[in-house]
């Protein structure tokens, strides 16, 4: 989401985050340093630490911790990424080959290491406990989010509960950290705090369940993968959990969800069962009800300019095509 608007009033010190993460990647190790800067290079929204600094903004007190803070939270979801392509056997992201692609698992899982020990670095700097300790319970969440995600491929028999308890770990809870963090570097007031929380979150389960829509809706240009890569992975999400529910050929559907190795007419006629029987309309009506539940967290903050783009993000999040 770099270069959107709602992100001007933060542009100077994403700057400054940018700046950092190059500082990290350079090391004494040539392979190390390689590898790491081909994952930064390939981009990304910068969305995590873009909350955590807007959320500050919302505070009237500037803090020295919101840098390394920022910093620190997007090195943990680019560790988070590299370990998810060697998992998913993942060879392509935004359109570019992977880290997994170019050097295989074990440097892929060590760069990954590398990049979330750094994290720690940082936070040690923010010199915070509960910052520390916060982002320490996210850790070991969103590694039960993985695990739950790998046990549960190819299983047609997943609920949407099973779903939200996948997402809120593997997603949501980063978000929303990132938001409640902003706000606890800046020293803000206990409500002000709980409402960032749980505008995260709330934004976090959006911003899934629409990036699990677009597998199904948007070009593979767009997503810089293949479309249904979910669904040839047996990651099962959303709409195809409503699917399997209402509609008339689910029994079909369970049968190409369960297949390991699936043909892409199979793969097209999964996508056109799930899209046929209004799943995916069901899907954005949910998205849409938790970026209201997003938006009603603002009332509980100062009016403003980061208000405002908070605001203006969760709009964008319910249109966004990519």
């Amino acid at each position: 989401m770099k270069g959107f608007g709602f992100f001007n009033i933060i542009k100077d010190e994403l700057d400054v985050v940018e700046k950092e993460l190059h500082k990290v990647v350079r090391t004494n190790d040539p392979l190390l340093t390689e590898t790491s800067a081909h994952l930064l290079n390939a981009g990304g929204k910068r969305l995590r630490p873009a909350f955590a600094l807007v959320a500050g903004k919302t505070c009237a007190r500037p803090s020295d911790k919101l840098i390394p803070l920022a910093t620190a939270l997007e090195l943990i979801h680019m560790a988070s990424l590299v370990h998810d392509d060697v998992i998913d056997d993942s060879y392509t992201r935004r359109g570019i080959p992977t880290v997994k692609a170019s050097w295989g698992d074990q440097v892929s899982i060590y760069t990954g290491t590398y990049l979330f020990a750094q994290s720690l670095v940082l936070i040690a700097r923010c010199d915070h406990p509960v910052i520390s300790r916060i982002l320490a319970d996210i850790s070991a969440m969103m590694c039960e989010g993985e695990i739950q995600q790998i046990v549960t491929t190819f299983d047609s028999q997943q609920t949407v509960k099973d779903y939200f308890f996948r997402i809120k770990r593997k997603t949501a809870l980063l978000i929303s950290a990132s938001c409640e963090l902003g706000a606890i570097a800046c020293e803000a007031p206990m409500y002000h705090v709980r409402a960032l929380k749980r505008y995260g979150h709330y934004l976090g389960m959006a911003f899934q369940i629409t990036d699990d829509i677009l597998d199904f809706t948007a070009s593979a240009q767009d997503l810089g993968k293949p479309v249904g890569s979910d669904l040839r992975q047996g990651i099962v999400t959303l709409p195809a959990i409503y699917a399997l529910l209402w509609s008339d050929e689910r029994t079909r559907l369970a049968e190409i969800i369960r297949k390991k190795e699936k043909k892409e007419g199979e793969v097209l006629e999964a996508i056109k069962i799930i899209k046929e029987c209004g799943a995916i309309d069901k899907a954005i009506e949910l998205s849409d009800r938790y970026l209201a539940k997003a938006k009603k967290q603002l009332e509980y903050l100062p009016a403003g300019r980061a208000t405002n783009s908070l605001r203006t993000i969760a709009d964008f999040i319910g249109r966004r095509r990519f």
